[in-house]
Order: structure tokens, then sequence, then C-alpha cells
């Protein structure tokens, strides 16, 4: 496609807001791209499980009404996808969302087979990229537009490709990154025998109570890994991706170098999957986790001065994220914000917002030089 395109593409999806209102077929548009990307993934995961599916996600796709499901999103989007084209006078988003489900169409739509396919045992989770998307990003897209802290923020504002493509990164390469995060929790499983009382112990305990310990033990030992990358110059390299952000909402948590997802992934599944937490305390507090990066970094207003001093509301992590002299090294904890009052760190002004986000060093723009900056940046 040629890069006139592309321009008219990105003119139209950052459109002003006042060229966004009911009626101007922008809202018919942005939906319709969500179902066809969605879509897309889905038929490639049906055609293609062996290369472009989640192993766990198997029974999802075998459901009765998965296939009827995925008919229901294409034509879904093919629907907006026309309703955008009549409306509007630029026709780059409406054609982008014809190709699309035209692509997944071709591909075999909801009745595709799977085909053969050289199992090298790897795979890409397209399929877990769109449950992501659709999940998270249905949830809170809309609420950010019903609550939002600031107005004027518009949800295709600056960075948003970057961060979505993060995004799909990080999903599509979650066999690799669990590979590699899930090292540390197998050599102490296999190593360190002398922890089988403790496993009992703790498998033994109510669900709720294990799930309350499971929030507890991986926010400490987050809270020091954060910290570690805040004070270490090195590891700051790599954190300061995630800092990069200029503005915040429900996709910026996603932006985070391959490194410190790893290491992060490895510290946090160390308690969870070597001290017998019941795997269903697991499963749960991976999904608490998903939705609640997404909520701390939301664009959501909410002062929420008396919650906020028991448990990390979207104000507290803000700050954490400040440019503000204030908020710098502060508010390190996932969860529980007496984590920061017990070792020092903590800033929550009352009723206070950061006036802007960011890092003071020049990050550069683009995944593939973000992904370099940490071995290349200059430590001061």
């Amino acid at each position: 496609m040629s890069r006139g395109y592309w321009q008219s593409l990105k003119r139209d999806l950052e459109a002003p807001i006042e060229a966004r209102g009911f009626g101007t077929g922008w809202f018919a548009g942005f939906f319709a791209i969500v179902l066809a990307m969605a879509g897309l993934c889905f038929v490639a995961a049906l055609r293609w499980p062996e290369w472009f599916a989640m192993p766990e996600l198997a029974k999802l796709r075998d459901m009765q009404g998965f296939r009827p499901f995925v008919h229901l999103t294409l034509l879904g989007a093919y629907a907006l996808a026309l309703l955008s084209l009549l409306l509007r006078p630029r026709k780059a988003l409406g054609g982008t969302e014809l190709v699309l489900a035209l692509a997944a169409s071709i591909l075999g739509g909801a009745a595709v087979q799977p085909r053969e396919t050289h199992d090298w045992g790897v795979f890409f989770g397209v399929d877990f990229f769109a449950v992501n998307m659709i999940a998270t990003g249905l949830m809170f897209a809309p609420i950010e537009r019903i609550f939002p802290h600031l107005a004027k923020q518009r949800l295709f504002r600056t960075e948003w490709r970057e961060d979505l493509f993060y995004y799909l990164v990080s999903s599509m390469l979650v066999q690799f990154i669990t590979f590699l995060a899930l090292a540390p929790s197998s050599y102490v499983n296999t190593h360190f025998g002398w922890l089988d009382h403790t496993r009992s112990a703790v498998g033994s305990l109510p669900w709720q109570v294990q799930f309350l310990l499971a929030m507890i033990l991986t926010d400490l030992a987050q809270y020091w890994f954060h910290r570690l990358f805040h004070r270490v110059p090195f590891l700051w390299g790599f954190h300061a991706v995630h800092h990069s952000a200029k503005a915040m909402d429900w996709l910026a948590g996603a932006r985070m170098h391959f490194v410190e997802i790893v290491l992060l992934r490895g510290v946090t599944s160390l308690p969870l999957l070597t001290l017998g937490f019941a795997p269903s305390v697991m499963q749960a507090y991976v999904g608490m986790v998903y939705v609640y990066a997404s909520l701390v970094h939301a664009n959501l207003r909410g002062d929420f001065n008396v919650l906020g001093k028991f448990v990390v509301v979207p104000r507290f992590h803000h700050w954490h994220h400040a440019i503000e002299a204030e908020g710098v090294d502060k508010n390190f904890a996932i969860h529980f914000p007496i984590l920061d009052r017990l070792f020092g760190t903590h800033y929550f002004p009352d009723s206070q917002w950061p006036t802007g986000y960011g890092v003071p060093e020049s990050v550069p723009n683009g995944y593939l030089a973000q992904m370099k900056y940490p071995f290349v940046r200059q430590q001061g």
C-alpha cells in the first residue's frame, strides 16, 4: 500500500473530536476495524491452530457457539464498514475494514477448517490477542469516554500505534515469554524439596485466603523488582521505555520492553508456582492482573482519596508516571500502597493529579528503536 494511503488512514483514525460526532461514521469505522481485526485473528487461529492459536484456548475455539460468534463478528464488521463508507467523506477507514473482513472471508470465514501444517511446537497467539483486545478494549475504551480524567484526550492519542503494537507482540509471543518466565520457578520446584511442607500448608488454606496471600506476596516481590529497575541505571534503560508514554490510558500499560516483561513475569510467577497455590487461584490472579494493569493506567477520573490509601487506584499510579519531581521514584506498589508507606516511597496528595507524563531523557519512537534503546543509552 502507498504511503499516501497510510497517511490518509492515520488522519482518519486521529480525526479531531469535532469530526467524530454521531452520524459522521467515525464510530462505525472504529468498531468495524476492531471487529475485522478480531475476526481475522480468529479465522487464522481456526485455520492454522498449530501456528496461531494458544492450546489453553482450545476449549473456547471448540465451543458450539464460537463459530457462529466469529460469523457474527465478520458480519458486524462488514455492516459497520459499509456504514462508515457511506457516511464519511474519507474512505480509508472503511476501506481498510473491508479489506480485513474480506481477507478473513477468503481464508474461510467461520466455516474454515484446520489445515495441516508442519508443527514445530511453536505458536503465535493471535487468538489471545483478539480475546484480549475485545475483552479489555471494549471494556475500557467506552468507560474512558464516559468518565475521562482528561476529556480532551482522544481515543487514538499520540503514540497509540506503538502501544497497540506492543499489545500485539506480547500476545503473539506469549509462549516464548511464558517459557522464559517460568524457568526460575521450574528450577526452584526441582531443587528445593524442603518447600514441600510450605506447599501443603498453603494449598490447604481457603480459596479466598490463598487469593489474598497471592496478591500480597506478588506485590511484595514486584515492589522491590520495580524499585530496582528505577535505581540501577542499566535496568532503568528498560523501564524508561514503559515510562516514555506521554499519555495515560488503558493501552499505555502494554508499552514494556521485552526483557522487562520476561523478568517481571518470572518474579511474579515465583510465589505463585513454588508455594503451592491452587491452579484456580493462579488463574484468577492472572486474569485479575490483566484487567487491573489496564485500570491503573486508564484515563479515568475519580480522586479516590480514601480508597487510594488501601488499594492502588489510577491516580496513585498516574503519580508514578508523573513528569513532576514529586512523583519521581514514588508509588512502586502494584496493589497495596501500604508497601510504599512502609518503605518511604509514598506520594498521594489529596485530589491532585500530575500535569504531565513521561521521562526527561529522549527515548526514541518506534518499537524496534525502543527495544534497542537500553543497550545504546548513554547512562548518566
